[in-house]
C-alpha cells in the first residue's frame, strides 16, 4: 500500500478533497471506503499530517477484528489519551465515561459480584448520552484546540463503538472536530447504515500504477513488469508487494493466486503475499507476532488504553527486517506494517499454536473479565467449568456494556464447556433468553433445542423461546397460550414430585409470558384460567410475577395497593435487567404512575435499541409514548410512536408494529386528524381481530371514539365505547373500559342517553376506580359531575376533580372537564361565569394541538362574548433547512429510501424527519405537504 512510500503517486482528487475537509474551519466526519490495500490507510496518514501543519491535535484508533466483540472497546482507545491527559472531562461527561468503561478490568463474577456486595450494578448510559460526553470533551478539553479523528479499519470497530462514533459524527457541525473514517468494502459494518458522507477509493488508473510499480521497483525486467502490472490490477499494496514474490527463491507465484478465483475476495488473496516471509521466521519470533495479532496488538497509530493494556511484541527484528513490521515513530513500538499482515499471520498458525498463544494472553489479561474470557474460550478444547464460569460471568458484563449479542455467543461457549449436563441445559437456556430479548427469536429457539436429541419433545426452555417468537411475530396468543400452560404444568407436576416449593428461572419466565399473552388476548376466560393456574403453583409464583398478573389484568378488581410497590421498585430501576424494568413500567401504565418512570426510560432506551435488549427497548418506546401522550406532550409522543413502528417492523415484531400503530392512532384522533386515525384503525383491526387479540382491538375502539368525539358524532363515538364495554358497568379484564369512562358518558349525554351516562358514572364510583389511580380518580370525578342532576353535587364534584393534586399530569382529561364545567355554568349561572373555565379549556386544547376541542372550546368562549386570537397558519419557514429539503424532496413523490439516498440519511431518519414537519406544515399525509409548502410561499412572498 501506498502508506508506506516516501511519497504518494496519483491520487490527485482523492487529496484535494481531504485538504478541503482537512482545512475547512467548520466540523465534520468523512468515510473513506474501499477494497483491501487500496490505499485508505496512505490517505489517512496523508490527512493526519495536514491536520498538524494547521495545528490541529490528531487522535488515532483502529479496528482490531480480535477485539470487535468487546463493547466500547474501539472508544476506549480513542478516549484514553484525553482521559488521561491534564484536561480532563467535567463531572457530567466523567459520570458518563465511568458509567461506560467501569467493567473494563472487572477481576470478580460480574452482576454476581454486585450482588453480594451490596453494590448496584452499573448500566451503561446509552448511545446518545455517551456520544454527547464525547462531543463535550472533544470540544472542551484541548484548550480549544481543533481536533481530528482518525479511525482505521473501521469494519473492526466494536458495534457499540461505530454507534457512538456515528453519531458523534453526525452532529459535528459547528465544533472545531472533525471524523475521519476508513472502511473496507468487503466486510459489512455499522458504518454502512451511519448516513455519513463517504469518499469511495478505488484501484489506481492504469499509468499511476505503472508510475508506482517503476518509483518502488525499477529494475524489474519487462516480462515480470507486465506481470505484476496484470495480476495486481491497480492496487497499490499488491504492487509494492508482488515483485518481491515473483522473484523470490520459490520462483514466484502462479498468476491465479493473486488473479483468482474469481469467488474469493481479494484481502484474502493478498495475505498470501506474506505467506512465504512469515514461514522463513524462526519459530519464537512467529509466536511473538501470532500473541501481538490475537491480542490487537501493533495497530499504526493507535494509543494503548494503559500500560499492559495488550501484549507488547518485542525482540522481533527479523520480521521488521522481512517488510512484517514497521517500528512506530512516536512510540518505538513494533506495529504490523497492514491488517493484511495481521491475518497472514493468524492464518498461518497451526490450531496448537493458536491456542498455545490464546492462553499465554489469558494469564496477561487476568485483571481484565471480559478479554480473559475471550482468550480463554479460543483456548479450551475440552469441558472445563471454571472456564465456563469465566464466561458466564463476562457474559453478564457484557449484558450490562450493551453487549446482548456478545453475551449470546460467550453463553453458547460456556454452554459448551460445561462439565455438569444440568450447567450446559441452563446456560443454553440463559443464551437463548437474551438471545430472544436481543430480537433473534430464531436462533433463541435452536440454543433452547441445541440439547435435545432429535425427535426428542420440546423443553421448557424450547416452549418459551417458540412461544415468544410466535406472540411477537405473529400475534398468536392462542395457539402459545395452550403450550405455556402445558409447560407451566409440567414443571408445576415435575416440582411436586420432587419437593421442590420455590420458584426457578425458566418456570418464572413461562409464567411471565403467560401474563403477556393474556394481556393481549384482552379475554375474560382467557385471564381466568390463568389467573387459576397460577393459584395452582402456590410459592412456585414470584411476588413480582403476581404484581404483573394483579396490574397487567384488571387494576379495578386487582390493582389496588400496587402503585406503592411499583413507586418503590421505580427507585431500583438502574439495578434491574431492561427486560424487569419494561414490564415494571407496563404495570405503571395501567395503573397512571409511569411519569416515575419516565427518566430512567429515556435515559436507557436508546441504549437497549441499538446494542442491547431491542425487545425490551421496543416496550419502553411504547411506554414513552404512552406517558407523552398522557402528559400531552404530543410532538415527541408521536416521533417516539413512529420510531417504535419502524424498529418493529425492522425487526418483524408485527405484535409490536401493530401496538405502534394503535397508539399512533389514538395520538392522530386526539389531534382530529381523523383520516389517519380511522386508515390506521383499520389496519390494525383487520391484523388483530382475526388473531383473537382483544388487547389491540380495545385500542382500536377507544382511538375511533376519541375521533367521533373531536368531530362532534356522539353516536358513532357511543357505539364504540359500547362495544370495549356496556354503560352501567366495567366488563371484566377489558382493560379500556375504565379508561374510556370519560369517553362513554360525554357520548351517551351528548347523544340522548341521560340515564345510561349516569349509570356509568355511578358504577365507576361503586367500582372504586378513585382509588386505583390518579386518572381514574380525575375522570370519575368529571363524570359525576357531568351527569349530575343536583347543582351542589355538581360543582362539588367538578372542585374535587380540578384540586386533585395529580390533575395536571392529565392536561388533555382536566381541559374537558373544565370545558363540560364551563358549558354548565354558563347555562345555570349565565356568560360571565363561564368564562373563565372556558378561557382555560381552550387555552389548554391549543396548546395540545386538539384541533377539533379547540373549535368547539373557542365556540363555547364565543358564546360568552369572547372573540378566540386566531393561531396562525402554519409556515415553512417554521422548518429547519434539511426537515425543508426533505419536505421538498417528499411532496415531488420520492419514498423515503430514495429521500436517504440522495441525502445519506437512513430511511427510518427520513420519517422521523417527516413526521416532526406534518404537524409544523399542519398536514396528515404526504400528499398535503406539496399544497402546504405553496401555501406558505405565497403567504410568504404576499
Amino acid at each position: 500500500m501506498e502508506a508506506i512510500t516516501t511519497g504518494m503517486v496519483g491520487r490527485e482528487a482523492q487529496r484535494a478533497e481531504l485538504t478541503a475537509f482537512v482545512t475547512s474551519e467548520t466540523g465534520r466526519a468523512l468515510v473513506l471506503r474501499g477494497e483491501a490495500g487500496v490505499g485508505k490507510s496512505a490517505l489517512l496518514d496523508h490527512a493526519a499530517t495536514l491536520a498538524e501543519q494547521e495545528g490541529r491535535v490528531v487522535l488515532r484508533a483502529a479496528g482490531v477484528e480480535a477485539e470487535s466483540a468487546l463493547p466500547h472497546a474501539g472508544l476506549h482507545q480513542f478516549l484514553h489519551p484525553l482521559l488521561a491527559g491534564p484536561a480532563r472531562p467535567d463531572a457530567a461527561s466523567r459520570a458518563v465515561f465511568d458509567a461506560t468503561f467501569a467493567t473494563r478490568s472487572d477481576t470478580t463474577s460480574g452482576a454476581a459480584s454486585d450482588t453480594a456486595s451490596g453494590a448496584a450494578p452499573v448500566r451503561p448510559p446509552s448511545a446518545m448520552a455517551l456520544g454527547i460526553a464525547v462531543l463535550r470533551l472533544l470540544t472542551h478539553t484541548r484548550t480549544h484546540r481543533p481536533s481530528l479523528l482518525v479511525l482505521d479499519d473501521g469494519q473492526w470497530l466494536d458495534d457499540a463503538s461505530a454507534d457512538v462514533c456515528a453519531f458523534v459524527g453526525r452532529r459535528l457541525a459547528g465544533s472545531p472536530v472533525k471524523l475521519l473514517v476508513a472502511v473496507r468494502t468487503d466486510t459489512p459494518s455499522r458504518w454502512d447504515t451511519a448516513a455519513l458522507p463517504e469518499l469511495p477509493v478505488r484501484a489506481l488508473p492504469e499509468e499511476d500504477a505503472a508510475r508506482l510499480l517503476d518509483l518502488r521497483h525499477p529494475h524489474l525486467d519487462r516480462r515480470l513488469r507486465r506481470i505484476v502490472l496484470a495480476q495486481a490490477r491497480g492496487n497499490p499494496l499488491a504492487l509494492l508487494e508482488l515483485p518481491a514474490h515473483l522473484t523470490g527463491p520459490s520462483g514466484g507465484l502462479p498468476a491465479e493466486d493473486l488473479a483468482g478465483p474469481h469467488g474469493v475476495p481479494l484481502s484474502r488473496r493478498l495475505q498470501r503475499l506474506f505467506d512465504s516471509r512469515i514461514a522463513a521466521l524462526d519459530e519464537r519470533v512467529r509466536a511473538e507476532l501470532l500473541m501481538g495479532a490475537l491480542d490487537g496488538a501493533g495497530a499504526p497509530g493507535r494509543a494503548d488504553a494503559h500500560p499492559g493494556a495488550r501484549h507488547v511484541m518485542r525482540d522481533a527484528d527479523a520480521a521488521v527486517a522481512a517488510g512484517l513490521l514497521d517500528v512506530a515513530p512516536a512510540t518505538g513500538e513494533l506495529v504490523f506494517r497492514h491488517p493484511l499482515v495481521r491475518s497472514a499471520i493468524v492464518q498461518s498458525a497451526t490450531a496448537d499454536q493458536r491456542r498455545t498463544a490464546h492462553l499465554a494472553l489469558a494469564r496477561t489479561h487476568r485483571g481484565n473479565l471480559e478479554r480473559r474470557a475471550a482468550h480463554l474460550a479460543a483456548a479450551a478444547v475440552d469441558p472445563d467449568e471454571e472456564v465456563a464460569g469465566v464466561l458466564e460471568a463476562a457474559a453478564g458484563s457484557a449484558t450490562r456494556r450493551g453487549g446482548a449479542l456478545t453475551a449470546v455467543t460467550w453463553l453458547t461457549r460456556a454452554a459448551e464447556l460445561s462439565e455438569n449436563p444440568a450447567e450446559r441445559s441452563r446456560r443454553l437456556a440463559e443464551a437463548a433468553f437474551v438471545a430472544g430479548h436481543a430480537a433473534r427469536p430464531g436462533q433463541a429457539r435452536r440454543l433452547a433445542r441445541a440439547d435435545l436429541a432429535p425427535g426428542a419433545a420440546q423443553s421448557p426452555a424450547e416452549v418459551l423461546a417458540a412461544a415468544y417468537q410466535a406472540l411477537y411475530q405473529d400475534g398468536d396468543v392462542r395457539s402459545t397460550r395452550q403450550q405455556v400452560s402445558a409447560a407451566i404444568e409440567g414443571l408445576r407436576d415435575g416440582h411436586a414430585a420432587d419437593g421442590r416449593t420455590g420458584p426457578d428461572e425458566v418456570l418464572t419466565r413461562l409464567v411471565v409470558l403467560l401474563l403477556a399473552i393474556s394481556q393481549y388476548s384482552g379475554d375474560r376466560a382467557v385471564w381466568e384460567s390463568t389467573r387459576a393456574l397460577l393459584a395452582s403453583l402456590g410459592g412456585l409464583v414470584t411476588e413480582r410475577a403476581r404484581l404483573y398478573a394483579d396490574t397487567w389484568s384488571d387494576v379495578n378488581r386487582h390493582g389496588a395497593g400496587r402503585a406503592e410497590p411499583l413507586l418503590r421498585a421505580a427507585a431500583r430501576l438502574p439495578e434491574l435487567e431492561p427486560w424487569e424494568a419494561a414490564r415494571l413500567g407496563v404495570a405503571a401504565y395501567h395503573l397512571d404512575v409511569l411519569d416515575a418512570w419516565r427518566p430512567h426510560l429515556r435515559r436507557v432506551v436508546d441504549h437497549e435499541v441499538e446494542t442491547g435488549a431491542v425487545a425490551a427497548g421496543m416496550v419502553m418506546l411504547h411506554l414513552i409514548t404512552l406517558d407523552g401522550t398522557a402528559a400531552g406532550e404530543w410532538d415527541e409522543a408521536e416521533r417516539t410512536g413512529q420510531r417504535a413502528l419502524d424498529l418493529a417492523v425492522e425487526h418483524g415484531h408485527h405484535l409490536f408494529a401493530a401496538q405502534s400503530r394503535a397508539y399512533l392512532a389514538q395520538l392522530a384522533a386526539l389531534r382530529g386528524r381523523t383520516e389517519r386515525a380511522r386508515e390506521l384503525c383499520a389496519e390494525v383491526d383487520a391484523w388483530a381481530r382475526p388473531r383473537g387479540l382483544g388487547f389491540l382491538t380495545q385500542l382500536t375502539d377507544a382511538a375511533a371514539a376519541t375521533a367521533a368525539l373531536g368531530r362532534g358524532d356522539h353516536e358513532a363515538a357511543y357505539r364504540h365505547c359500547a362495544g370495549i364495554t356496556p354503560p352501567g358497568e366495567f366488563r371484566p379484564y377489558a382493560y379500556q373500559a375504565p379508561r374510556t369512562l370519560l369517553d362513554l358518558v360525554e357520548a351517551a349525554r351528548a347523544g340522548g342517553r341521560a340515564r345510561q351516562a349516569r349509570a356509568h358514572a355511578l358504577a365507576a364510583r361503586d367500582a372504586g376506580l378513585p382509588a386505583v389511580s390518579p386518572r381514574q380518580a380525575l375522570i370519575t370525578y368529571g363524570a359525576l359531575a357531568i351527569t349530575a342532576q343536583d347543582e351542589r353535587e355538581a360543582a362539588a364534584m367538578f372542585a374535587r376533580a380540578q384540586s386533585h393534586p395529580d390533575a395536571a399530569r392529565f392536561p388533555f382529561e382536566l381541559a374537558r372537564i373544565r370545558l363540560a364545567h364551563g358549558l354548565r355554568l354558563r347555562e345555570v349561572r349565565g356568560r360571565d361565569a363561564a368564562r373563565t373555565q372556558l378561557t382555560a379549556a381552550a387555552e389548554a386544547f391549543e396548546r395540545l394541538g386538539a384541533s377539533g376541542w379547540t373549535e368547539r372550546a373557542q365556540a363555547a368562549l364565543h358564546g360568552t362574548g369572547v372573540v378566540p386570537p386566531r393561531a396562525p397558519a402554519p409556515h415553512p419557514a417554521s422548518l429547519t433547512w434539511q426537515e425543508r429539503r426533505i419536505a421538498d424532496l417528499a411532496a415531488s413523490g420520492l419514498t423515503n429510501k430514495e429521500i436517504g439516498r440522495l441525502m445519506h440519511l437512513s430511511p427510518r431518519t427520513v420519517s422521523s424527519h417527516l413526521y416532526r414537519v406534518f404537524p409544523k406544515l399542519g398536514v396528515t399525509t404526504r400528499a398535503a405537504l406539496r399544497d402546504a409548502l405553496t401555501r406558505g410561499e405565497a403567504v410568504a412572498a404576499g
